[in-house]
């Protein structure tokens, strides 16, 4: 009985078969690629992949995933008789077929094909820290479609690629990896602004006067994080210090 249901359904077991081998091969190579890359970097640079190379490295990976599912999936679309008989038809008008799929897939190509272009000229890499449209935050991810930004908040902001390469973008560390961290601290109105300034600057720690308003005046002390993950641990950090320093001189 099971060689008679195998004989029955050969198409649609093979086609089964066909399309599990096209995405367990696209893994295999995927994962393949994936640890070569990183193998080189430590022989080369004897560590991580920079932002340039993990940018270019995630789009040749999704690239090669998806070739090789749509193979497999074709392949295994060509085990029915029907099927072919359609695509030969098709393929007859091949003008009309380009016609149809290019105005049904307008926007996902047009998403691609700039996810493409993001990964190529890098306007913006994994890592940077950006500013698209009044939202700012870490470049998680480049994907072919869309680019995934983690907002300061934790939201996750996904974004069309084709928006990304038609819009204006900020992007805050795309020449140097460190952030200028700014926080705010505050004086009473009669407090001795000189003498907090002269107690807030040091290092690489600058203080200025930004605002004199009826309630106090407001101070701004900035730093630099090394990296745009380290910007909220540097941003306590700094107000914690601040604090301590102007305490201490019993200016609060």
């Amino acid at each position: 009985m099971t060689a008679s249901f195998a004989a029955e359904h050969r198409n649609e077991l093979t086609a089964v078969v066909t399309v599990l081998a096209a995405f367990a091969i696209a893994e295999i190579v995927d994962r393949t690629i994936d640890r070569h890359a990183h193998r080189a970097a430590a022989r080369v640079v004897g560590g991580e992949l920079s932002p340039v190379a993990d940018t270019r490295l995630r789009l040749v990976r999704r690239l090669v995933f998806v070739t090789i599912l749509v193979i497999g999936v074709a392949l295994a679309m060509a085990q029915f008789p029907s099927v072919k008989r359609v695509a030969a038809g098709v393929l007859a008008s091949s003008a009309l077929l380009g016609l149809v799929v290019g105005f049904a897939a307008r926007q996902t190509l047009a998403n691609s094909i700039a996810g493409i272009s993001l990964a190529i000229s890098q306007p913006i890499r994994v890592g940077d820290l950006v500013t698209f449209e009044d939202e700012t935050g870490e470049v998680e991810d480049i994907r072919l479609a869309y680019t995934s930004i983690r907002c300061d908040d934790g939201r996750r902001l996904v974004v069309p690629n084709e928006r990304l390469a038609q819009s204006s973008i900020v992007n805050h560390t795309v020449i140097d990896p460190r952030v200028k961290v700014v926080v705010d601290v505050w004086l009473p109105p009669d407090g001795d602004a000189d003498r907090a300034l002269s107690l807030l600057v040091h290092d690489d720690v600058e203080a200025r006067i930004a605002e004199i308003t009826s309630d106090g005046i407001r101070l701004t002390v900035s730093s630099w994080a090394p990296t745009a993950p380290r910007r909220g641990a540097v941003a306590a950090e700094l107000r914690q210090e601040s604090l301590r320093r102007l305490r201490t001189d019993a200016l609060t």
